[in-house]
């Protein structure tokens, strides 16, 4: 399976996404997304995929007002149940041939 991955820069997500720098870096240190390239904050390169779980981290660290480590486990378990619902959809696919 041959999948494009689109980019988008940190100047960019902070227009497009309105989220603050400090969310990001602190998102980043966290773990909870990845740039995919660069090494200054500045500089960095994430796929547009990361944007859903970024706008998750903060609609969770804001309105809940939880942690920013409470909001990366919550977000870690959220992307093993959305793999293992992906993997889980594509074996009944299987089954069904």
């Amino acid at each position: 399976m041959n999948e494009t991955m689109l980019l988008i820069s940190f100047e960019e997500l902070c227009q497009s996404a309105h989220i603050k720098q400090e969310f990001i870096v602190e998102i980043v240190d966290y773990g909870i997304a990845k740039p995919v390239s660069g090494e200054k904050t500045n500089e960095w390169v994430f796929d547009t995929g990361s944007v859903k779980w970024l706008k998750k981290a903060i609609n969770l660290h804001l309105e809940l007002e939880m942690d920013w480590f409470a909001v990366a486990m919550i977000i870690e378990l959220l992307k093993q149940k959305e793999a293992l619902k992906t993997e889980n959809q594509y074996l009944r696919q299987r089954l069904e041939r």
